[in-house]
């Protein structure tokens, strides 16, 4: 027989999503609960508190500059990015043991109450997994419920694929959650990282958000790599050199995918230096 750790611990249920924050005690556990609820009014009627933590408005970091690495396959860290554009020490993640391609938390800009959505490219790519999906669906309902402004943080390379995502019904819950984003009524901030891909990118925009991007941003209808495998494929297998033409087709499709021409177009509202998110 099972005992009770073995047959659903915190551990096991802070990665499968029934509970979102795993505690050490019962005094974090209180600690935990009183700083969700200092983000949110004490009912949905009200606006959220404000509180000031003395962060200076036009303060501007440096490290950020540096943070997306230049090489496309590279993973950075996105809650290092969080950490210097939001409020200082104001950001509160809800569900990290879970869907972890996708992050969400609390957090205060100018004193602000808001919530914050990002992707982490460490798990899955960041891309759009089922749990991930699930997780964003339940998150935006939150801000939704208690008026909460969303700020977004793209680096999206797509929608999970392969044997597991399609047994695990990815594309379902995918389109919950979009139909959650789409129903928001709160304002959205989009500010596009580094990817930007096909359908899943919709779950980070809103249904009208105010769109900013990094001059590192690209989108697209797929990522450069897997893009130029499908595409070409016979014309890679058939050269004298294949790992040499995919990287130039590579490279070639990846100056198409710059954010710059798009900006042009409106796709996004504005091209920003990082410094200035």
């Amino acid at each position: 027989s099972l005992t009770k750790e073995e047959l659903g611990s915190a551990k096991i249920h802070g990665r499968n999503g029934m509970i979102d924050n795993v505690a050490e005690d019962e005094v974090d556990a209180l600690r935990q609960a009183q700083r969700f609820l200092s983000y949110l009014p004490s009912h949905v009627g009200e606006p959220a508190p404000f509180f000031d933590v003395g962060d200076l408005r036009d303060r501007r970091e440096e490290s950020l500059l540096a943070l997306v690495p230049r090489e496309r396959r590279r993973a950075f860290k996105m809650r290092k990015l969080i950490e210097a554009v939001v409020d200082q020490r104001s950001f509160f993640e809800i569900g990290k043991l879970w869907g972890r391609s996708q992050i969400t938390g609390l957090a205060r800009v100018n004193g602000h109450s808001v919530g914050l959505l990002a992707n982490d490219c460490h798990h899955d790519g960041g891309s759009m997994t089922r749990d991930g999906a699930d997780k964003i669906r339940r998150f935006v309902d939150l801000c939704d419920l208690f008026h909460l402004p969303i700020v977004s943080f793209v680096d999206e390379p797509g929608f999970a694929i392969g044997s597991k995502a399609e047994q695990e019904g990815t594309i379902r819950a995918g389109m919950g959650a979009m139909f959650a984003v789409l129903q928001s009524t709160v304002p959205w901030f989009a500010c596009v990282v580094r990817r930007s891909y096909g359908v899943a990118q919709g779950l980070h925009l809103g249904s009208k958000a105010m769109s900013v991007a990094w001059p590192s941003a690209m989108s697209g209808a797929l990522p450069v790599e897997s893009g130029v495998a499908l595409a070409f494929k016979r014309e890679i297998e058939s050269a004298p050199d294949p790992d040499r033409r995919r990287a130039e087709l590579e490279d070639e499709m990846a100056k198409a995918q710059s954010v710059l021409p798009r900006s042009e177009e409106f796709g996004v509202h504005d091209l920003i230096d990082p410094r200035d998110t």
